[in-house]
């Protein structure tokens, strides 16, 4: 595990239920631990955002995504692997460890294994994914600097992780892993 003191306070952050703005392939991220309904609870307040549309959330490792999804196919799965680690979000069938705070008004699960390495060594050090939407107030544009994600979540985020973007110039693709089809 990295010494560095901003992986160790996101990692910290993650732990104790905080929220925290992180850099993901294109836009800064705004996550917390999928399994605190709390900290989700939070994150859905400051975003104003429903529970019901669903959260996407994010991994190091296919291995971290296995166990939150239920493959109707093998080709759903393979589907995906031929994207990942990457930009590519796809949607599976949700198991019984997907909290519905989660999933929302769905049976279904949104997943990213992604291959940003301030992700990968969040992910890898908590050893599960996290919550994955952009660091902004819906409607308003996704931030694409920490300034901007300051500016609109303010003092409710426990940890800003100022760390470089991805290369990507915009928000992930999401797919069904059932049929390839887009979804954005």
């Amino acid at each position: 595990m990295s010494n560095d003191p901003a992986i160790q306070q996101a990692i910290q952050t993650i732990q104790s239920g905080g929220l925290l703005v992180y850099p993901t392939e294109a836009v800064f991220g705004l996550g917390c631990d999928y399994r605190n309904q709390a900290a989700v609870t939070r994150l859905l307040a400051i975003k104003n955002r429903p529970v019901s549309k669903g959260l996407i959330l994010i991994a190091s490792h296919v291995q971290q995504a296995l166990p939150l999804m239920r493959l109707s196919d093998q080709n759903d799965l393979a589907r995906a692997l031929k994207t990942w680690p990457g930009h590519h979000t796809w949607v599976f069938q949700a198991t019984e460890k997907v909290p519905d705070w989660i999933t929302g008004e769905h049976d279904s699960v949104a997943l990213r294994v992604s291959a940003h390495p301030a992700v990968k060594s969040l992910c890898d050090a908590l050893g599960h994914p996290i919550v994955s939407t952009s660091a902004n107030l819906s409607g308003q544009d996704a931030a694409t600097h920490i300034e901007q994600a300051k500016a609109q979540l303010g003092n409710d985020i426990a940890c800003y992780w100022d760390a470089p973007l991805g290369q990507a110039q915009q928000a992930s693709r999401i797919r069904l892993a059932k049929d390839g089809s887009s979804l954005r």
